[in-house]
């Protein structure tokens, strides 16, 4: 593959994820030309491993072993430390960090935040620390790099080699999310309770924009609620959450039948997590009430992101009337095969199905159509739509793209059926692998100066 192109690394993802297909997140991890084989035992590691190296064989290819580490415990993946503890960040980026002068001038402000924003997830009140430092960042305002902003450029190079070691998701417990709200941000933080001790797995927070600071408390509890499930939905999805919040009125609003609009869209969107709401008081929820007492100053970096309380793509009230054990196109077939045209019809219905069932050709037990490109397309419908739907999604080639993506692989393998959009959007919010992953937005990249 020539260098230079600007799907080179897309195309090479697909090619590693074609060749190992059956063997990620069971034994293995592929991110570009990087694979991490694990296992939970010296002897499962060890099989593992060589059965990605017979892979590797099969597919002839060639790795270098200067670059190759062999059974160890912990490493560096994609910018962090992974070990049996959790995820830790990279020390050596951090004393390149601990060991950055001052800051001269806006440009220089702006790429130590954009260091130490990676780390972000492992920083308690991070907001609160660069409040002085993002106070330059605004326009127009002269850049006067005070004593107050020194303090914040020393405690924030301190939390970064303090910063403590974040556990990985244990799916076979509950997820613990504890909300807050103030009057003009929002905080969660997502954890789980081993040994009866609370393990923080990730923090957020985010400022309300004009509208949603003029929401009633309930609202803004709720909107709490609504934003942190929005955020870790890959975590929560098919897991069973315990809600902490010290608004009490949350646990009855799931079952209330007569509140706002606003507020039952809220609840419809939550219907579909397993979710238990617990109350907590406000002193002891101090979690989630650091990232929400913020003041309003330290909003200025979050500018732009606010909180997006509309969710498409709800299907509500629908309906299913077609039979599934008829085929859709069932007329067309009964006309090609035995000249039967279905009674009751108007004399326009007639006219526009004797116009179209003349690009149909039957042939047992398939039925194709030529389109106006004159390439012949096959229709199908049922079980043999839904296969290949999924083999377009989650097969050996498919990627788990969108929804969008997907339909455009089953156009170009020349199938077709009426209701392909709705059903290539069910099948991808369905989708575990899907939702777990989600979208990573450029806010999770690692900065590259």
């Amino acid at each position: 593959m020539p260098f230079g192109l600007c799907n080179a690394p897309a195309t090479f993802e697909r090619c590693m994820v074609a060749i190992f297909h059956d063997m990620i997140k069971d034994s293995m991890e592929v991110f570009m030309d990087d694979f991490s084989v694990f296992g939970s035992s010296f002897d499962h590691c060890l099989e593992n491993l060589g059965k990605m190296l017979a892979r590797c064989e099969e597919a002839n290819l060639v790795l270098n072993w200067d670059k190759c580490h062999f059974m160890e415990k912990e490493g560096i993946v994609l910018g962090h430390k992974i070990s049996c503890d959790g995820l830790e960040v990279d020390r050596p980026k951090i004393e390149t960090i601990f060991k950055l002068p001052p800051p001269t001038s806006v440009k220089s402000i702006r790429s130590f935040l954009g260091h130490a924003g990676f780390y972000r997830p492992f920083i308690k009140d991070f907001s609160k620390i660069v409040r002085p430092m993002t106070q330059l960042l605004e326009k127009d305002a002269p850049f006067m790099f005070f004593d107050e902003c020194l303090r914040a450029f020393k405690l924030l190079k301190e939390k970064l080699v303090n910063a403590p070691i974040m556990i990985a998701p244990d799916w076979a417990l509950p997820f613990e999310l504890m909300c807050d709200t103030s009057d003009f941000a929002v905080g969660a933080v997502l954890g789980q309770r081993k040994d009866k001790h609370f393990h923080p797995i990730y923090y957020a927070s985010k400022t309300l924009n004009d509208a949603q600071e003029h929401y009633t408390t309930t609202e803004k509890e709720l909107l709490a609620v609504v934003f942190a499930f929005d955020k870790f939905r890959f975590y929560l999805v098919l897991s069973k959450t315990i809600v902490f919040t010290d608004h009490a009125a949350l646990r009855y609003m799931l079952s209330k039948q007569d509140a706002k609009p606003r507020l039952i869209r809220w609840i419809l969107l939550l219907q579909e997590f397993d979710i238990e709401i617990r109350d907590k008081k406000g002193a002891e929820n101090v979690a989630a009430d650091h990232l929400s007492r913020l003041e309003c100053s330290a909003s200025s970096e979050l500018v732009g992101s606010h909180i997006n309380d509309n969710f498409p793509h709800e299907f509500l009230m629908h309906i299913q009337t077609q039979n599934e054990k008829c085929p859709w196109f069932a007329d067309f077939v009964n006309y090609l095969a035995c000249g039967i045209v279905l009674k009751g019809l108007t004399h326009q219905q007639k006219k526009k199905f004797f116009s179209d069932v003349k690009y149909y050709m039957w042939e047992d037990p398939y039925l194709f159509r030529i389109r106006a490109d004159q390439i012949v397309w096959r229709y199908v419908y049922g079980g043999e739509a839904h296969n290949i739907l999924r083999h377009c999604h989650e097969g050996p080639t498919g990627g788990h793209h969108g929804a969008t993506l997907t339909t455009k692989k089953v156009f170009d393998a020349r199938f077709y059926w009426p209701t392909i959009f709705r059903d290539t959007h069910d099948m991808v919010r369905a989708c575990d692998a899907c939702q777990r992953e989600s979208n990573i937005s450029s806010l999770d990249e690692m900065p590259q100066n």
